[in-house]
């Protein structure tokens, strides 16, 4: 894997190879990634894995035609092959009118800030075991764990260059640290099956490994003898493991690829109350050490912070240059770029802002709801907002968090869903979308 500073130059030799063979404008993206990790099994080594991958794309322009190819190898005779080939592919490509660069005026020109993703500390395939080991004997410590499907333990390095052939150049480095634990309950038919897990870009950012063990434990152990759930309309309470996914419906259906496609279930809703007015929605690519933290984004324009929804109305669209031809505005800096593919849209560190109200509280004036800890399918239609997903979790009597329930779906409508959704104060900060426990009254739930 190449370093930022060798990825760079390596992408900007790839771009004066297709200005050589005749295009009219480029971009290069290198993307390499190199990680190791090891799993366990009660109590025994079960695998090992080390990976190392390296990939370029390159990207070319004649008019208004273009076309994408890439290679994993990087030597200057496969370039300039991949380059003229390149070359030759968007000569014969139809035309597309909202195809291009950003304007180059709206180019990130740098200094690029530290966003302190990188850490220096190494560990050896040892020290990965010994933590593997460590998390899954916490797992398997709680009293009514029988098995388990392992402990796990990784270190991960990415490097990324972007450079364009009107004027951008940038480059970033990038670590992770992942910890996991997987442990079963019961016995037979009626066992459970629990998790837990962390990633951090700095290892000191991970919480101890015994507190990630016993949550995995006492997470399985509680789900033990699910019960059934009578079908009908109720509160639906979502866990912070899950309710994320609601705000990731959101950022899709914002999208200005969606809008452009008139794909989307917010199509038309710019000006509408979507959410009750206190709910905020941020999104942060410069929050330090966060998970997807950028400075540039996949076309070399500066990223910022952005309020995806203030006042319980959303702020507009989120567009690449694409998108932003089509629908006759800017560019908002969230493209995203990934190996293979030309730029599309996307966002960075996401959190929906604490509410004032306890989880207690939250749910004090339920009579009978559902606490869910786990979706399962994809029933989610981005066009019409309509929302059917498998679940378990716990039954909510009387304001109190009561037995675990199982095999049951809750269903609604997107739209509907924001206008009820409400939070409490526990808002997490270890994922890419971080929310606290959100409560959407009306749903129907299908159970028995």
């Amino acid at each position: 894997m190449l370093s930022p500073t060798a990825a760079q130059d390596r992408a900007a030799a790839l771009i004066d190879m297709a200005r050589a063979a005749g295009a009219d404008a480029a971009d290069a993206v290198y993307s390499g990634s190199s990680s190791e990790s090891v799993a366990v099994r009660l109590g025994l080594l079960e695998d090992v894995e080390r990976s190392e991958s390296e990939h370029i794309d390159l990207r070319v322009f004649s008019g208004r035609r273009s076309a994408l190819i890439g290679s994993s190898d990087l030597s200057d005779a496969a370039l300039m092959e991949l380059a003229s080939r390149a070359v030759d592919m968007a000569r014969a490509a139809p035309e597309d009118q909202y195809a291009g660069f950003a304007d180059a005026e709206l180019l990130f020109k740098g200094p690029f800030p530290d966003l302190d993703v990188e850490d220096p500390v190494e560990l050896t395939p040892a020290q990965l075991q010994a933590r593997a080991l460590e998390v899954e004997d916490a797992a398997r410590s709680i009293k009514g764990v029988t098995n388990s499907e392992g402990g796990h333990a990784s270190l991960s390095a990415r490097n990324f260059a972007l450079v364009t052939s009107h004027g951008f150049a940038g480059s970033f480095g990038g670590t992770m640290h992942g910890i996991s634990a997987t442990a079963i309950a019961g016995e037979g038919g009626g066992m459970q099956r629990d998790y837990a897990w962390r990633m951090a870009h700095h290892l000191a950012d991970l919480p101890p490994l015994a507190e990630i063990g016993r949550q995995a434990g006492d997470r399985a152990v509680k789900r033990l003898g699910p019960g059934k759930l009578k079908s009908g309309p109720m509160p639906v309470v979502f866990d912070p493991r899950v309710g994320g996914s609601l705000v990731g419906h959101l950022t899709g259906a914002i999208s200005g690829n969606a809008i452009a496609r008139r794909a989307s279930f917010l199509l038309g809703r710019e000006d509408e109350q979507i959410f009750q007015p206190h709910i905020t929605i941020h999104d942060d690519p410069l929050r330090l050490r966060g998970l997807s933290s950028h400075a540039f984004d996949g076309e070399g324009l500066p990223t910022g912070p952005r309020a995806l929804v203030e006042g319980g109305k959303i702020t507009g669209w989120l567009m690449d240059s694409a998108a932003a031809r089509q629908l006759g505005s800017r560019p908002t800096g969230h493209a995203v770029r990934g190996a293979g593919g030309s730029p599309g849209v996307g966002t960075s560190n996401v959190h929906l802002a604490a509410g004032s109200l306890s989880v207690a509280e939250l749910i004090a004036d339920i009579d009978e709801g559902v606490f869910v800890t786990e979706l399962i399918g994809h029933g989610v239609n981005g066009v019409t907002g309509d929302y059917s997903r498998g679940a378990s979790g716990y039954r909510i009597v009387k304001g109190q968090i009561a037995g675990p329930v199982a095999e049951f779906t809750v269903a609604g409508n997107l739209i509907d869903m924001y206008r009820q959704l409400s939070v409490a104060d526990d808002l997490e900060w270890h994922r890419s979308v971080n929310v606290p426990t959100i409560r959407v009254d009306g749903m129907m739930v299908a159970g028995d």
